[in-house]
């Protein structure tokens, strides 16, 4: 059996135990960064479903490192940690780009950007091929010079 359950723009994902989610604050859980739809609290040894929201979109949020400029234009990344936004890259989630820059009260908006697990792997493979072939040349290169100093290739 097979069937479409959604247009993709929410997903349900189990909030772990002793955990308290707000209605329209952000979250990761399950792999997906999204905005609650509403607000659940967990206890010991409990777990429930939420709907997080991830449809890319404009947002307003004051759930920011307040330290950061976020000026507009800004990549922004989720900080896992801490359970907020920030502009320094971190091992999180790109999470999108700052469309109106932070004001006096600490909110800035937002273009979230759409979520793309697969991308997010594909550029991580990336890195990854992108350390090997440097491991390759640096090989390569101390190859070379282990060659030239034994005399059996000239320097160029």
């Amino acid at each position: 059996m097979g069937r479409k359950v959604g247009e993709g723009k929410s997903v349900k994902v189990t909030v772990p135990e002793n955990t308290t989610v707000e209605q329209g604050k952000f979250y990761l859980f399950d792999g997906f960064l999204g905005m609650a739809v509403r607000g659940v609290t967990t206890g010991a040894g409990e777990t429930v479903q939420v709907v997080l929201n991830i449809e890319n979109g404009e947002y307003e949020t004051s759930q920011i490192d307040t330290a950061d400029a976020f000026n507009a234009g800004d990549k922004v990344y989720w900080d896992a940690t801490n359970k907020r936004f920030t502009t320094v890259a971190t091992d999180g989630a790109f999470a999108g780009i700052v469309t109106r820059a932070k004001d006096a009260n600490n909110v800035i908006w937002l273009w979230f950007a759409p979520q793309q697990p697969v991308l997010k792997q594909a550029a991580a493979q990336a890195d990854s091929n992108a350390a090997d072939v440097a491991g390759i040349v640096s090989d390569f290169n101390s190859l070379l010079a282990k060659l030239r100093a034994a005399g059996l290739m000239a320097s160029s």
